[in-house]
């Protein structure tokens, strides 16, 4: 789903968001899954992490929806420095006009402070305004590309886990990694990395669903298009694992 696909989800979408509830359990299952088949592998401390990362993932989610205070009311203040200043202005043209005074040099100089000083403070506000966001959005893709980093070590456990060798046996080497699992244990640990990496994507779509900043659902498709790629070579570990069981049971 693209970004702009994403914008314009009306109200009613928001029935079939993700529940991050049942996502938590969904994972903490596949924590359990991996500790009781495979104890001491990896893979499992991964998945711990993950645990930890969806369960914060709530709470950062409601922490950056709310406002910061802090800019909101430097924002206020400055903008009513610049309702302030441009009374100030009007009045002192007033009152000179008022007091017969030679207006023509006096309006010109009240208008030149005047429209200098709201310029000034107009920036700040500006500044203001958009640096809410700029902070959220950095806070988010910190978030992201913790996902990220997720996805890459789900794909360093797996990526010495070579089903070919049941196809075409090889002698090992000396820095050959060993391979202890058998056809069927290959395949629940395929299956596995590949439901965290499934996973990894439905929290990174957790922050796509709450904020529509054109950079972090860039940041959430780049996510998304990761674990999909991953994923896929893994299936196609899974398929060639289907392949040597047919041979060895035609």
């Amino acid at each position: 789903m693209t970004p702009s696909r994403r914008r314009e989800l009306d109200p009613a979408a928001l029935a079939y968001s993700l529940n991050a509830d049942r996502l938590v359990y969904t994972i903490t299952k596949l924590e359990r899954r991996i500790e009781e088949r495979f104890p001491a592998a990896g893979l499992g401390r991964v998945c711990v992490r993950l645990h930890e990362i969806a369960e914060a993932t709530v709470e950062r989610l409601d922490r950056l929806s709310r406002p910061i205070l802090w800019i909101r009311t430097a924002t206020w203040v400055l903008a009513t420095v610049i309702v302030l200043g441009l009374t100030t202005m009007l009045w002192t043209i007033i009152s000179s006009m008022d007091l017969g005074v030679d207006t023509g040099l006096t309006v010109l100089q009240a208008l030149e402070t005047g429209i200098q000083d709201a310029v000034y403070v107009a920036i700040g506000v500006a500044f203001l305004v958009t640096a809410e966001n700029r902070i959220r959005r950095r806070r988010l893709l910190e978030f992201i590309r913790e996902l990220r980093a997720i996805a890459h070590i789900v794909d360093m456990h797996q990526l010495t886990k070579d089903p070919g060798r049941l196809l075409r046996p090889v002698g090992d080497t000396e820095s050959s990694p060993k391979r202890t699992y058998s056809r069927a244990e290959l395949g629940r640990y395929l299956d596995y990395s590949s439901e965290m990496l499934s996973l990894t994507s439905k929290i990174a779509a957790m922050y796509a669903e709450r904020f529509s900043d054109p950079v972090v659902l860039q940041a959430v498709d780049e996510v998304e298009a990761l674990t999909t790629g991953l994923s896929n070579k893994i299936w196609q570990k899974i398929m060639i694992l289907d392949q040597a069981q047919e041979l060895q049971n035609p």
